[in-house]
C-alpha cells in the first residue's frame, strides 16, 4: 500500500484490532437540518469525545463542522450528493473531488452508489473515476453501495448485499459500506466475499438503544470491521454515551451487557 495511503487509514482505522466507528454527517444536503444537526459544532464535539475514529461530511461543512480541538477525529469528505426533493433522489452526483479533499485536510473520500438505478451507468462511471484518482493521490476510498431500484424488491437481502459489498470492492474502494442483513450468518457471507474491510449503514433510526447496540455486536461477531452510522447515534439523546458503548463493542470486545451499562439502558 502507498505509504499516504497507510498513514491516512491509520487515521481512520484502528490499527491494532482493524476496525472503525464512522459517523455520517452528510444528511443535511439529502433531507435539510434535522435533529442532531443544526448545531453542528456541538454534535461533532459530543461525536468525538464519544471515542469516534471518524466523521463524514461535505465540503462546506468542515469550517464551521469539523473540531479543532480537543479530541483527535478523522475526517472523510463526501464527494456525492442528492436530495430528497429530487424526482431521482437515489441519482448521486459528484459535488467535489478528492483534490477539495486534500484542500481541506481530510484524511479520505467518500461516494455513494446505488446499483439497480435507473443512473447506475452515471454513479459507477463517477465510482471509477474518483478510484483512479483517489489511488494517484493515495487517498483512501470509502465506497456506500446500496441496491435501490425499480427491480429491488429488499434492499438488505443478503445475496444483494454480497454483490453490493463485491462492487465496491471490485472498483477499487478501500473500505465499503452496506446494509445489515440481519443475522450473524447471511452478513458472514457478505464478509467472505470481500477482500477490504467492509463496514455495516445504520439505515432508518431503530426503536431502541438495545436494538442498535445487538446490531453492532452481531456485525462485529460476522466480521465487520465496524460501523458508519449517522441518525442513530447523532440523534440519540446522549451521543457521547451511547459512542462509549459503541467504543466498547467495536475496540474493546465489550458484552452486549458491559454496552447497556455504559449507556444506563440496563439501569
Amino acid at each position: 500500500m502507498n505509504i499516504g495511503k497507510a498513514i491516512r487509514m491509520e487515521r481512520l482505522i484502528n490499527r491494532q484490532d482493524g476496525r472503525t466507528i464512522i459517523v455520517p454527517l452528510d444528511h443535511g444536503v439529502s433531507v435539510g437540518p434535522i435533529d442532531g444537526l443544526v448545531d453542528i459544532r456541538q454534535t461533532v464535539s459530543k461525536i468525538a469525545e464519544g471515542g469516534a475514529d471518524a466523521v463524514l461530511m461535505h465540503k462546506g461543512l468542515v469550517g464551521c463542522g469539523h473540531r479543532s480541538s480537543g479530541r483527535d477525529l478523522g475526517l472523510i469528505l463526501h464527494l456525492s450528493a442528492s436530495t430528497s426533493l429530487s424526482p431521482f433522489p437515489n441519482a448521486k452526483a459528484l459535488v467535489a473531488t478528492v483534490e477539495d479533499a486534500l484542500r481541506l485536510g481530510a484524511d479520505a473520500v467518500s461516494v455513494h452508489i446505488n446499483i439497480g438505478d435507473e443512473t447506475e451507468h452515471d454513479m459507477l462511471v463517477d465510482f471509477g473515476y474518483v478510484s483512479s484518482v483517489a489511488r494517484e493521490w493515495g487517498v483512501p476510498l470509502l465506497a456506500m453501495v446500496y441496491g435501490r431500484g425499480p427491480n429491488i424488491k429488499n434492499e438488505y437481502d443478503p445475496t444483494l448485499v454480497a454483490h453490493c459489498a463485491r462492487v465496491g470492492m471490485e472498483l477499487g474502494a478501500d473500505v465499503v459500506k452496506v446494509g445489515w442483513t440481519g443475522s450473524v450468518e447471511t452478513f458472514s457471507k457478505v464478509v467472505a466475499g470481500s477482500c477490504i474491510p467492509v463496514v455495516i449503514a445504520g439505515g432508518p433510526k431503530l426503536d431502541t438503544t438495545k436494538a442498535f447496540l445487538t446490531m453492532t455486536r452481531d456485525s462485529i461477531r460476522a466480521g465487520a470491521s465496524g460501523l458508519s452510522v449517522g441518525r442513530n447515534i447523532f440523534q440519540n439523546p446522549d451521543p457521547q454515551k451511547l459512542l462509549t458503548a459503541l467504543r466498547g463493542l467495536v475496540h474493546e470486545n465489550w458484552s452486549l451487557e458491559q454496552a447497556l451499562d455504559a449507556t444506563g439502558e440496563n439501569a
